[in-house]
């Protein structure tokens, strides 16, 4: 999905994959990330977001919750992370990494509230008037009052299956009234997903109705006395799509692929400022008849994977069409099209969820200016191995 889009913005990353992984620094299923166009990237959206009075959020779950890459964000003034679930929040909270929006799509549990309220986050969405009333209890007892934001829907807006979850919009002024009695929070904020998709059809970034309905909701909200309201309106957060947001009078976004340069919109060949910021790496396993294989674990079955290169460095390396898994199987291999030497670099570029998957990543720092180091090697779920 991005193997020519990374060749073109950043071949620095697969010359450097190639080396790492013919020298044994790094393991086949290892995800590298290069650190410092990560950075260009979020410097670019931020610069942008900062024209049009937006704040952002970072989304990490692409990049197995990664608290090295979160520390670097937060440093560059990033609003705070935003966590899936609530095991992503505990990661990076003991991770000191100020968290900015819990709950995205996965409510806190009755068992982690007090952890993660303990970390403060700026805000928590809430799905139902249950665990509204659960973290008020929580917060009160911890002395604080807590921001809260509401998700809505409406019987036409996108869901995607196994994310259903929120209020109705119709239903909202009842909900408001029963969570405005609920003591330890404060109704601070509306938001949906997704708000925006890619179109193949168009080439271009839709917006969704999704969005008319957390307009609804806000207009509403402020017309019952609730001021300066975060609008939240994730999904493809990336640099074309900062103007449409405050068009829309959004107040935050949510970059994730955005940050790595690996949205649809990227792929679809558009000219856009970020750069391409990570390559899967595996190794040639073995020979069966006309194809080969190589070692998997790092597959996402939404990931768009088609190609990859095969050889020792790029400049002698072959491109061969990748057969997926089929969606029953685990990803033990990848079969490649054509026979290839046993030991020889494969690398990939899809659309990744490193936290779905078995891989390691790689975070390499100093690439943009020749020098790269391996400033860490974590598992998928932000666990430092080396």
């Amino acid at each position: 999905m991005f193997l020519d889009r990374l060749n073109k913005t950043n071949k620095s990353l697969v010359d450097l994959a190639f080396s790492l992984h013919q020298q044994g620094a790094i393991e086949p299923d290892t995800y590298i990330v290069d650190l410092d166009s990560l950075i260009e990237n979020a410097q670019k959206l931020k610069k942008k977001a900062n024209e049009k009075n937006i704040q952002l959020y970072f989304m990490l779950k692409q990049l197995g919750r990664n608290p090295l890459i979160a520390q670097t964000l937060d440093e560059l003034g990033y609003a705070g992370a935003v966590c899936v679930d609530y095991r992503e929040a505990t990661t990076l909270g003991e991770n000191g990494v100020r968290l900015g929006h819990v709950g995205n799509l996965v409510q806190i549990p009755l068992q982690s509230i007090e952890r993660i309220l303990t970390y403060r986050p700026e805000i928590v969405t809430v799905f139902s008037r249950e665990e509204a009333k659960r973290i008020g209890e929580v917060a009160e007892r911890l002395g604080f009052v807590q921001s809260i934001m509401l998700k809505v829907l409406d019987t036409e807006d996108v869901q995607y299956s196994g994310q259903s979850g929120g209020f109705y919009v119709d239903e909202l002024e009842q909900v408001e009234q029963e969570i405005a009695k609920t003591s330890g929070v404060h109704i601070a904020g509306v938001c949906s997903f997704p708000c925006f998709l890619f179109s193949d059809q168009t080439n271009r970034i839709e917006t969704l109705h999704n969005v008319s309905t957390v307009q609804k909701a806000c207009e509403y909200l402020h017309s019952v006395g609730y001021d300066n309201l975060q609008v939240n309106l994730p999904s493809q957060s990336c640099t074309a799509l900062v103007d449409r947001v405050s068009q829309l009078q959004g107040t935050h976004m949510e970059p994730g692929h955005g940050l790595t340069g690996t949205t649809p919109y990227h792929a679809a060949g558009n000219d856009m400022d970020e750069k391409t910021s990570y390559v899967y790496v595996s190794e040639i396993s073995h020979n069966l008849g006309s194809n080969s294989y190589c070692y998997g674990g790092g597959f996402y079955r939404r990931g768009h994977l088609h190609r990859a290169l095969v050889g020792k460095r790029e400049d002698s390396a072959k491109t061969c069409e990748v057969n997926a898994p089929t969606p029953e199987s685990i990803d033990y291999y990848f079969e490649l099209s054509q026979n290839a030497t046993v030991g020889d670099t494969v690398l990939m570029c899809f659309r990744a969820q490193m936290f779905v998957t078995r891989s390691h990543i790689a975070v390499v720092r100093g690439l943009s200016h020749n020098a790269p180091v391996i400033e860490g090697v974590f598992d998928s779920q932000g666990r430092k191995i080396r």
